[in-house]
Parts: structure tokens; C-alpha cells; sequence
């Protein structure tokens, strides 16, 4: 609020459009993933991707640590191959998926010059149904954080880490992306 009273709505309505453009790359991103649509998916993810699913909270150093998932993007490439196969039978057929993001917050704005970079935090919920052996509708839920970049073509992810409710017990197969 401005000394006289009055609501700078300039810097609100940047701050809301923002929002808006990172939550709608959020939900194309849950949605390419929910239907295994992995190449398109990889088009979204930088070059410098890190991926990661640490076990238990995310506050240690992955390199020193066991996690669930700690992927570049060049492991990503090769999962997403073997998911592309048809012969990666923890995931043959791919089990049908929804998820929902919901309380997206933007962490960190990067404001050097034109908005290059952002660091978003969301919840999520996330239905498998893994038809592969069990026939079992399985729940996952957990925090996400994303770093994303605005490139020429748009938003893409940096960084990603997952960190599930229960990443503190013995856990099924994973062998989508989250």
C-alpha cells in the first residue's frame, strides 16, 4: 500500500499474471506426465534438470545420501527410452494416472533484468492405478518444488524435487515420473 492509501495494483497484477502463467505450466506438466506422454513431457526440462526424490525430507545433500530419484537430465532421457520400449513391465501397460496441484506459491523471483528464473512450491495428490499386477489404486501425495527458466519458447524446469508424505517408509515401485 502506497503512502496515501492507495493499492499499487501494477505490481499485483504482474505478481497474479505470473502466477497464472507458472500454474498453467504446472498443470500441462501434471497432465503430459498423468498420460505418459514422456517425450513431451522431456521437452519441457533444461539442460542443467535435477530431479530429485529424496527419502525423506529434502534437507540433505543428495550426492551424500540415498535418494529415491536423484536424475540429470541425461538419466531422465534414458528412463524415458525405456519407458517408450513397451518392455519396461513395471510400467507395461502404463498405469492410468491423475494428479492435482493445488496451493502453488511462488518462492523466489528472479528479477535481474528481464524475469529469467522462478522458484515455485505446490502440493500435490496423485492417483495410480497399477494395473500391471496388483490392480491396486495407489495414493501418493507429497510437497513439490520446482526452479523454472522463461526461455524463448517458454517455461521450463530447472530443477524439481519431490518430497512424498511418506518418503520415510519402504515404498512400491516407482516407476513413473512423478
Amino acid at each position: 500500500m502506497a503512502a496515501d492509501g492507495s493499492v499499487d495494483t501494477a505490481v499485483s497484477i504482474d505478481h497474479l499474471l505470473l502466477r497464472a502463467e507458472v500454474e498453467a505450466f504446472l498443470y500441462r506438466e501434471a497432465r503430459l506426465a498423468d498420460e505418459s506422454r514422456y517425450d513431451e513431457w522431456l521437452a519441457l526440462v533444461d539442460d542443467e534438470m535435477h530431479y530429485w526424490v529424496p527419502q525423506g525430507a529434502a534437507d540433505y545433500d543428495p550426492t551424500t545420501r540415498v535418494s529415491y530419484i536423484n536424475d540429470n537430465r541425461n538419466r531422465l532421457e534414458t528412463r524415458i527410452r525405456q519407458l517408450n520400449t513397451g518392455i519396461r513391465y513395471a510400467q507395461t501397460p502404463a498405469s492410468p494416472m491423475r494428479r492435482v496441484i493445488s496451493n502453488v506459491e511462488l518462492l523466489a523471483i528472479d528479477v535481474d533484468g528481464p524475469l529469467t528464473a522462478v522458484m515455485v512450491g505446490s502440493n500435490f495428490v496423485l492417483r495410480e492405478h497399477s494395473i500391471q499386477a496388483t490392480n491396486e489404486l495407489r495414493t501418493w501425495a507429497g510437497r513439490t518444488t520446482h526452479r523454472l527458466h522463461r526461455t524463448e519458447v517458454g517455461w521450463r524446469m530447472a530443477a524439481k524435487t519431490v518430497e512424498l508424505v511418506n518418503s520415510s517408509f519402504s515404498l512400491p515401485t516407482m516407476a513413473f515420473l512423478l
